[in-house]
């Protein structure tokens, strides 16, 4: 399995969310690699905090863009490629950290958590990947999952449809585009430390709940104390950078950083196994079933095998 961004010294990155948490750890990776940066923010005060991070100069721009906006984001790449030239390396980062449930989320809860944490991700790919393809082989499309889009739990069930939404989509891509040059890689990290609790800050006033929910509150004391104890032991989002780097360095489909998960997405694999009729298929349903499926998952299994530390 080849690695079309295997050298990254000298190329060009565009990162949305880039200016905290996860994607500023991403950003620091990239410039430690010699790339030059493009990142999106929301807010001037984590702008600027990334920029005097990242050292400024001519290879780091900050462009500011709201990743449900469609015409802003082709605005935005058209500024990136003019500051740098062609994007070889887009990570698709934004996100937002709603905390409703499945079973109490109004429309606006589903509205604002599937639209930045999907739909971001669909927007940068559909306005990028045009670009990529028309540039020709050389280039990696990265989007940030997290541990809850491989198992449900946690009472977040907005967040969760989002991420196991991201890792369907770009399980697809890397299907789809197979052999055209152009990596693509899911990121699905634990707990790393970064600004996720503070979403409910940026939440459009339009898509504000008509009456006020303890997931759109701030968090309870209590809340707060166990949220301390899990960024105490949170991974280092500069750490959680350079696993992407060696991720995309690889061509690797998953990118996974915490172990401490592979019990419940084991048992999820292992239930769903389990759920299957005991009986076999008739041939001609089971012939007719072998021409949609792909040898996606069998590849990526034989290629980490080969390559995991």
């Amino acid at each position: 399995m080849t690695a079309p961004l295997a050298e990254l010294g000298g190329k060009v990155a565009f990162i949305t969310g880039g200016s905290s948490g996860i994607g500023l750890g991403i950003a620091h990776a990239c410039r430690a690699a010699g790339m030059k940066v493009a990142f999106t923010y929301r807010r001037e005060d984590h702008r600027d905090a990334a920029l005097a991070a990242l050292g400024g100069g001519d290879d780091v721009l900050a462009l500011a863009l709201d990743v449900t906006d469609r015409d802003a984001f082709s605005r935005a790449a058209d500024a990136a490629e003019r500051a740098f030239g062609d994007v070889h390396l887009l990570v698709c980062n934004a996100g937002v950290g709603i905390r409703a449930g499945a079973a109490e989320a109004s429309f606006q809860d589903w509205d604002w958590g599937l639209g930045v944490n999907l739909g971001g991700v669909i927007n940068a790919v559909a306005t990028f990947l045009p670009r990529l393809r028309a540039r020709g082989a050389g280039a990696h499309i990265v989007a940030t999952s997290s541990s809850a889009g491989l198992v449900a739990g946690g009472k977040i069930g907005v967040y969760v449809t989002s991420k196991f939404a991201v890792v369907g989509l770009m399980e697809s891509l890397r299907d789809e585009l197979e052999g055209s040059g152009i990596g693509v890689s899911v990121f699905c990290p634990g707990f790393i430390r970064s600004n996720l609790l503070e979403s409910e800050k940026m939440r459009p006033a339009a898509l504000a709940n008509d009456i006020a929910k303890p997931s759109t509150l701030p968090p309870s004391p209590e809340e707060e104390a166990t949220m301390r104890k899990f960024m105490a032991v949170a991974m280092d989002p500069a750490e959680a950078g350079r696993h992407v780097l060696d991720g995309v360095r690889r061509n690797d489909l998953y990118i996974l950083t915490h172990p401490e998960f592979e019990p419940a997405v084991r048992e999820r694999m292992e239930a769903l196994l389990a759920s299957f009729p005991a009986t076999r298929a008739p041939a001609a349903r089971a012939a007719t079933a072998r021409r949609f499926m792909t040898d996606l998952y069998a590849r990526e299994r034989a290629h980490r095998e080969q390559t995991r530390e």
